[in-house]
C-alpha cells in the first residue's frame, strides 16, 4: 500500500491525480499545516524539509512531486502515461517536466514565499513584478511548445500534463493571467479528466474526516 503524505491545494494534488489516473490504491495521510503537523518530529522524520507531498512505499520514503509522479508512472504505466526510458520521446517528456519545475513554477513559488511562506522579515514586496515577468516569459515558451497539440507530447496524455496543468491552475489562483488560447483550452481539456476530480474529492475527504 502506498501512503501519501499531503494537504489539499498543494503540490500533493499532482501525486493523488497520478494515482487516480493509474487506478492504484493508496492511503492519504493528512499533514495539517494549520495545526503545525508539517513541523512535528514525526513528519520531519519523513521529510526534513517539512513539505508535502511525500510518499512511503515498501518502507522507502520519497519526496518532491516531480520525482514522485515520474516514479509512479514508470512503475505502474511505463509506455502509457510516460514514454519508455532511453527514448527520444522520454527526453521530450522530461524536458517539459523539468521546464515546469524550474521555469514555469519557480516564479509562482517566489510569489508564494514572499506572500506567506517565509518569515515576514525576509519577504520582499519588490520581487512581485519581476516574478510576474518571469512567469509570463515561461508561459509564452510553453504556449509555443504546445502549439496546436492536445497534450504536450501530442495525442497522448502523460505525467508531464499533470505537472503542467497543476501549475497553470496555481497561476490562476495567484491571479496571473493566461491569455494564450491554446493554453486555455489545454487546461480545460486536462482538468476535465475524471482522475482530476477524484483526486480533489480524496483530498477534501481527508480534511473533512480530521475535522
Amino acid at each position: 500500500m502506498i501512503k501519501v503524505y499531503g494537504f489539499p491545494k498543494t503540490r500533493t494534488l499532482r501525486v493523488t491525480w497520478m494515482l487516480e489516473e493509474l487506478g492504484v490504491d493508496y492511503e492519504y495521510q493528512l499533514v495539517n499545516f494549520a495545526k503545525g503537523d508539517s513541523q512535528s518530529p514525526e513528519f520531519l522524520a519523513v521529510n526534513p524539509a517539512g513539505k508535502v507531498p511525500a510518499i512511503e512505499i515498501d518502507g522507502q520514503v520519497t519526496f518532491e512531486s516531480g520525482a514522485i509522479v515520474t516514479f509512479l508512472a514508470d512503475k505502474y504505466a511505463s509506455g502509457k502515461l510516460i514514454p519508455e526510458a532511453g527514448t527520444l520521446e522520454r527526453a521530450v517528456h522530461d524536458q517539459w517536466s523539468f521546464f515546469v519545475l524550474t521555469e514555469l513554477e519557480q516564479p509562482l513559488w517566489t510569489m508564494g514565499k514572499h506572500k506567506f511562506a517565509i518569515p515576514k522579515e525576509h519577504r520582499v514586496a519588490e520581487i512581485f513584478p519581476t516574478a510576474t515577468w518571469e512567469f509570463q516569459r515561461a508561459l509564452a515558451l510553453l504556449s509555443q511548445g504546445l502549439g496546436d497539440k492536445p497534450y504536450i507530447l501530442g495525442d497522448s496524455f502523460s505525467a508531464a500534463d499533470i505537472l503542467i496543468a497543476h501549475t497553470l491552475r496555481w497561476a490562476l489562483s495567484f491571479k496571473q493571467s493566461i491569455e494564450q488560447d491554446n493554453l486555455k483550452s489545454y487546461l480545460e481539456r486536462v482538468e476535465s479528466r475524471d482522475s482530476r476530480s477524484l483526486a480533489d474529492q480524496r483530498e477534501t475527504q481527508a480534511l473533512a474526516e480530521q475535522g
